[in-house]
């Protein structure tokens, strides 16, 4: 569940995914959920065979704390979409969604954007929102296995 039931790799989010031992279970004889982190099998080899470093295994472990603790799971689709390369483009949502994007636009990782729509009972029928500088920046540590919050303990 930690993943979302995909490769833990922001990169790759593929399935089926089995879980992998971030330091190797010849080392330490147990299943530890610190130490399991849900790889495609793809991945998972690449791993073992030392293709991925575990630095980076521990930073994706890491990371995935902070989105899941942080992020529901609208605002990490939102997040799996940028990180797909649709960083530097507004993109269009359903209005009133201000709600499930909460700490996304709270954290300054997207922005709303003014734009001429319809209102339907009072709400945009359709909004834009855009990757901010500091959400392209987030973007891109995360898919690079580097810490993605400097300052988790101060989100309220």
């Amino acid at each position: 569940m930690e993943a979302g039931h995909r490769c833990a790799i922001p990169t790759c989010k593929s399935v089926p995914v089995e879980l992998a031992h971030i330091v190797p279970w010849s080392e330490v004889q147990e299943h530890t959920f610190e130490n399991l982190i849900a790889l495609c099998p793809t991945c998972h080899s690449r791993y073992d065979q030392g293709d991925i470093d575990r630095l980076s295994m521990k930073g994706y472990k890491a990371n995935l704390a902070v989105l899941t603790g942080r992020y529901g799971e609208m605002e990490r689709r939102i997040l799996d979409m940028l990180a797909a390369g649709q960083a530097s483009s507004p993109f269009r949502l359903p209005g009133g969604w201000d709600l499930h994007l909460m700490y996304l636009l709270k954290d300054g990782l997207i922005v709303k954007l003014a734009a001429p729509g319809i209102m339907v009972q009072g709400v945009m029928a359709s909004e834009v929102y855009a990757a901010t500088p500091a959400g392209v920046e987030f973007i891109k540590r995360w898919k690079a296995a580097e810490p993605v919050s400097t300052e988790a303990e101060d989100f309220d």
